[in-house]
């Protein structure tokens, strides 16, 4: 499988510079260059966990894609970072037994740019792009033509020397990822013929990863530990396979060998302020904003009591404390739930 991944420049996301808690679900460099996470990827649609639903919609795809000697729907995969949503892409290329090439919408800043990956695309190839939402418009409207009809639809010059030129192209499957499905323009999203939700992974689908990944670099890990770490992942398996690496680490630093009890996956979230919830301390400070201040309280009052950057509150903080049922979003502001405030007078209690 041919891989193209262009520079991935997260200079200028907001998420980027603030979000480094361990249990934060943005990638981060190590994970970039480190080879055995990328080996964890599984190899094929079938070694996929979870996500039952999903799996079984995209092979009916992929089965009438062949049935017809066709390439593949274009497809937008939405949800939290590091749900897997890369993996997708390269698995659909796997299972289509062809080539896909990668790029971040943050690299493709000019028009030529995007051309340059639609014509260096070959019959029946994948072109993934992450962060898709963050494509500018004059790239979104060259994508239109190559989305719906394979062609490129150039104008050329200016003024009385302006002149049109049409490039066909062969058929292709454009793959977009995104963490914000609303900041995708309606003309670009009603383009693509499958659209995804990603959703959280379960604690029991996130132990067999852990385990998986734990096989994969040589760690003795233990049911309970493995346990305790899917459960404190957010349901998300880059963050769970960064707490196994972490704890690794205490392994080999206190035991001096590679395995892992739940004694030592203890005294790395004690030391991470990382309760079984998976939450830290920016969790517990978000919510003790909201009910010190008597909720309902506006997004950019809360960031700017906590000095964190909003666009990383809101779609990195909240969605897994809503989906716990701390908070709820309302017209007027963000407002704790009673489960909210119970787990903040637990945590206190240390329970």
């Amino acid at each position: 499988m041919a891989i193209i991944s262009s520079s991935l420049n997260e200079s200028d996301d907001p998420c980027s510079n603030k979000e480094l808690r361990i249990v934060g679900s943005k990638k981060i460099e190590e994970e970039k260059r480190f080879h055995p996470y990328n080996s964890s990827r599984p190899k094929s649609l079938n070694q996929f966990i979870g996500h039952e639903c999903l799996k079984n919609s995209l092979k009916i795809a992929i089965d009438a894609a062949h049935y017809r000697n066709d390439c593949l729907d274009h497809l937008l995969f939405y949800g939290q970072p590091g749900l897997g949503k890369t993996t997708l892409a390269l698995l659909m290329a796997h299972e289509m037994r062809t080539n896909c090439k990668i790029t971040n919408a943050s690299s493709i800043e000019r028009p030529r740019d995007i051309i340059g990956l639609l014509l260096g695309l070959k019959e029946g190839e994948i072109l993934f792009i992450d962060e898709i939402h963050r494509l500018n418009r004059l790239t979104e409207e060259i994508l239109y033509s190559a989305m719906e009809d394979f062609r490129l639809d150039l104008t050329m010059g200016a003024n009385r020397g302006t002149r049109c030129r049409t490039i066909n192209l062969p058929k292709f499957t454009l793959i977009g990822a995104t963490t914000k499905l609303a900041s995708i323009s309606s003309p670009l999203r009603d383009r693509f013929g499958i659209c995804q939700k990603i959703n959280l992974y379960s604690v029991s689908d996130l132990q067999k990863i852990v385990h998986n990944y734990a096989n994969l670099l040589e760690i003795k890990l233990s049911k309970d530990a493995s346990l305790k770490l899917a459960e404190s992942a957010r349901g998300t398996p880059r963050i769970a396979l960064r707490l196994l690496k972490r704890v690794r680490d205490y392994a080999q630093v206190l035991n001096e060998n590679n395995s892992v009890s739940t004694e030592i996956v203890d005294k790395l979230l004690k030391y991470q302020q990382i309760d079984n919830k998976g939450l830290d301390d920016t969790d517990r400070k978000f919510l003790k904003f909201i009910k010190d201040n008597n909720g309902p309280v506006g997004l950019e009052t809360i960031a700017a009591g906590l000095g964190e950057d909003s666009s990383m509150l809101e779609f990195i903080i909240e969605p897994y404390l809503i989906q716990l049922g701390f908070i709820s979003r309302t017209p007027r502001g963000r407002i704790i739930t009673p489960q909210g405030e119970q787990y903040l007078v637990n945590s206190m209690l240390g329970q």
